[in-house]
């Protein structure tokens, strides 16, 4: 399966893991790397052709984890139940309480009872007249000790009886408590299998947009040109150039560009680093596109349209490094894809790129306006113009150039590059989504 997500290889690897970013970290280091000029972009690890899922494959994996969720819903439905179970009137546990609270009740009632009565007897033994005989006195002192023996039954009984409504209680409360953590667990595995699901149905979905038959080629090259410094805040113009390289004409042509700044040297970066501070905001415009129209979620790819063999497509590409930023490096890149209305479609092999130096912003300056939204650019052919020079290069090589005065290396590792696609987020970047042609053919 031919998957590209990002630019190259190792730019595809940074989309998905910071892998490639981090193995880069030398680059802000004082270890210097040496890559040669034929050294190709180390794959990440898992990320070869053969480890992609295949469509049946991923069939599979949603029709699983469908099934996964299925079943947890089912076993969330019965943990619920079980637990309002335990509700009910009529459960083991709840009559288990009302019977012993019946139990409590009636012993309540009986050691009242006998209480009463051992009173009374005491009392009857303390009144008994001067005159009374022996046998009254006798009497008198049976009937005190007989209610005294009934009065310690019923409390006894009632000390039981209070025992045994505690515990049937505590074995109710027990009951709803571990049916809770029931309930608890299953929501969890319910949502991550909801989480799993929805996981499945994007990477197909993502499969069934861009489909397997589109390779690698180099029928498209994108070259980049522009300053070799720009200003934090202030807005500068880079070029891009789309060149149909095949043989035949491309009926869809799509460029893919994305700027990041390299984190300052001794930044700790990891798994957990937020790289979205580092993107610089791209916009773009050309001969029949004259507004600024940003690279965004909305607007991910630059569209030349149908380019003859040999034809060029120029647009102007505008950036605008945020005005906090610090003194450094940055770095541009593009890259290119294509499809006919035969279905025949393709991906670049390589990719353009482009360092520059970020100079810090003068606070004391008052802020340069931005160009206006609707100058004109040179205008491109997107037919011919088979005898325009190619601007920049492409190349699927480490980027190499002086960085500016950072403390970095002078060779700048392909990693980097890759970094700006970690940025960016795989959303918003040079993801190579196909373009439906036939609403244009």
């Amino acid at each position: 399966m031919k998957i590209r997500r990002i630019l190259a290889t190792a730019v595809a690897a940074a989309v998905t893991t910071p892998v490639v970013f981090l193995s880069a970290a030398p680059a802000f280091a004082d270890t210097k790397p040496s890559p040669t000029a034929s050294q190709k972009p180390a794959k990440a690890q898992g990320d070869s052709d053969e480890d992609m899922p295949s469509l049946e494959e991923l069939r599979a994996a949603v029709a699983l984890a469908q099934k996964e969720y299925d079943e947890a819903v089912v076993e969330l439905d019965k943990a619920t139940a079980d637990r309002k179970a335990l509700d009910k009137a009529d459960n083991v546990l709840v009559v288990a309480v009302a019977d012993a609270q019946k139990a409590v009740d009636a012993a309540a009632v009986k050691k009242t009872e006998a209480d009463t009565a051992l009173a009374a007897a005491e009392d009857a033994v303390k009144k008994l007249p001067e005159t009374a005989t022996d046998e009254e006195k006798q009497a008198a002192a049976d009937a005190a000790a007989a209610a005294k023996v009934t009065a310690t039954e019923a409390a006894t009984a009632k000390t039981a009886a209070d025992a045994k409504l505690t515990e049937a209680k505590a074995a109710l409360t027990a009951a709803k408590d571990a049916a809770d953590r029931v309930v608890k667990l299953a929501e969890k595995v319910k949502k991550t299998a909801a989480e799993k699901l929805d996981d499945a149905k994007e990477e197909l979905a993502f499969y069934e947009e861009i489909g397997e038959e589109c390779k690698e080629d180099s029928s498209v090259k994108v070259a980049v040109t522009g300053p070799k410094t720009v200003t934090a805040g202030q807005p500068t113009v880079f070029s891009l150039r789309v060149t149909n390289t095949s043989d035949h004409t491309l009926d869809a042509v799509n460029a893919f560009v994305n700027a990041v700044r390299l984190p300052e040297p001794g930044t700790d970066i990891d798994d957990e680093t937020d790289f979205s501070k580092y993107a610089i905001p791209v916009e773009w415009s050309s001969a029949d596109v004259l507004e600024w129209t940003p690279i965004s979620e909305e607007f991910q790819s630059i569209e030349a349209g149908k380019l003859a063999k040999g034809a060029s497509y120029d647009v102007k590409l505008r950036l605008t490094v945020d005005a906090k930023a610090p003194a450094g490096k940055g770095i541009l890149f593009g890259y290119g894809e294509w499809e006919n209305n035969d279905g025949s479609c393709g991906i670049g092999k390589d990719y353009a790129d482009l360092n520059f130096g970020i100079l810090a912003a003068d606070k004391g300056d008052k802020p340069t306006p931005k160009p206006s939204e609707t100058t004109p650019t040179p205008a491109p052919s997107t037919t011919g113009n088979t005898n325009t020079t190619q601007q920049g290069g492409s190349s699927n090589t480490p980027v190499n150039g002086t960085l500016a005065a950072t403390g970095a290396n002078d060779t700048l590792p392909l990693g980097l590059a890759a970094a700006g696609a970690v940025a960016l987020g795989a959303g918003a970047l040079v993801v190579a989504r196909r373009r439906k042609v036939g609403a244009q053919a």
